[in-house]
C-alpha cells in the first residue's frame, strides 16, 4: 500500500491563524468490521469518548489513540524495518484491547478471561510486548489493512497524525465493553446508521469521522472495502479551507475515495470545538 505526504513539513503554518503548527502526535485508529449475514452493510465498532477528554470530547469515534514509544520499540524487536508503520499497527491492536476489550490481529488463547487480564495489565501500565510474551500471543499485523491517514492543518491544543486501519472481526461472541476511563459508551452499527444518528442529534461525530463513515457506507461487506482500498492507495488527508458563494467550507481532495469532500464550516464538528 503506497502513501504520499508521509509527514507534516517542518515550519508548517496553521491554515486559519497563520501561526506555526505544533509537531503532530502520531496516532493509530482501527475500523473493526463485523459482517452481518443477511444484511446489506457490515457493522462497525464505535466508542463514545468521555466529556472530560481533551480531544473529541463526547464524540463517537473508532477505537484508537496515540502511538507510544513502546509500540515503536516492539515493532523493531519484531524485526520490522518500517517501525513507524508497524508501531502504528501495534498501537491500533493495543488500543482496541484497552478501549473495547476485543483483541484483534492476535493469535493465541483469546478466551474472555485472558483478554480481560491483558486489558487490565495494559491499564496498569504493562506494555503489550510483555503481555504477548507472558500469554504466548503472536501479533498478526498483516491483517490490518491501511485505509487512510489524516493530519489537520489547524493548530489545536493537540494535533494528531492518525493512521486508520481496517480489520474484519466476525466473532460475534466477543463482547465489547467500555473502559470507563476514556470512553463512556460503545456500540456496533453500520456506517449509514451512525451517520443517521448523528444527523438526528443522537451522537456527535467530528469532521474526519463523518467523512470516513460516508466512505465506509459505500461497502456492503469487508471484501468490498478491501477492493476499494486497492483502487485508492493511502494518501495524507489534510483538510483545507475554501471560500465559496455560500460561505466558507472545510474540504478534502477529490479522487481519493471519499463521496463527500466538503462541508460548510459553520456545520463542522471539530476535535476541540462544538
Amino acid at each position: 500500500m503506497s502513501e504520499t505526504n508521509s509527514s507534516r513539513e517542518a515550519g508548517a503554518l496553521d491554515a486559519i491563524t497563520g501561526k506555526p503548527m505544533p509537531k503532530p502526535i502520531p496516532a493509530a485508529t482501527l475500523v473493526i468490521f463485523r459482517d452481518q449475514p443477511g444484511s446489506n452493510a457490515p457493522e462497525l465498532l464505535m466508542v463514545e469518548r468521555s466529556a472530560k477528554m481533551v480531544f473529541a470530547a463526547g464524540a463517537a469515534v473508532f477505537p484508537g489513540g496515540r502511538i507510544d514509544d513502546a509500540d515503536f520499540e516492539y515493532a523493531r524487536a519484531l524485526g520490522h524495518d518500517d517501525f513507524e508503520e508497524y508501531g502504528a499497527r501495534i498501537a491500533a491492536v493495543r488500543e482496541s484491547i484497552e478501549e473495547t476489550g476485543i483483541a484483534v490481529a492476535v493469535d493465541g488463547n483469546l478466551d474472555a478471561r485472558r483478554v480481560s487480564e491483558a486489558r487490565e495489565a495494559l491499564h496498569q501500565g504493562t506494555i503489550l510486548a510483555d503481555i504477548c510474551n507472558q500469554f504466548d500471543w503472536q501479533l498478526e499485523l498483516e491483517k490490518l489493512v491501511p485505509f487512510t491517514r489524516w493530519c489537520p492543518p489547524f493548530g489545536e491544543k493537540r494535533v494528531f497524525d492518525t493512521r486508520f486501519y481496517m480489520i474484519s472481526h466476525d466473532d460475534h461472541k466477543a463482547q465489547a465493553t467500555v473502559d470507563e476511563t476514556e470512553n463512556y459508551n460503545l456500540f456496533w452499527g453500520n456506517a449509514q446508521s451512525v451517520l443517521d444518528r448523528a444527523e438526528a442529534g443522537e451522537v456527535k461525530i467530528i469532521f474526519p469521522t463523518k467523512r470516513n463513515l460516508e466512505r465506509l457506507a459505500q461497502f456492503g461487506t469487508f471484501d468490498e472495502a478491501l477492493a476499494h482500498v486497492k483502487q485508492h492507495p493511502v494518501v495524507m488527508v489534510s483538510p483545507h479551507l475554501e471560500n465559496r458563494e455560500d460561505g466558507e467550507h472545510l474540504c478534502i481532495p477529490e479522487g481519493i475515495g471519499y463521496p463527500i469532500t466538503s462541508e460548510p464550516m459553520d456545520a463542522v464538528q471539530r476535535g476541540f470545538r462544538k
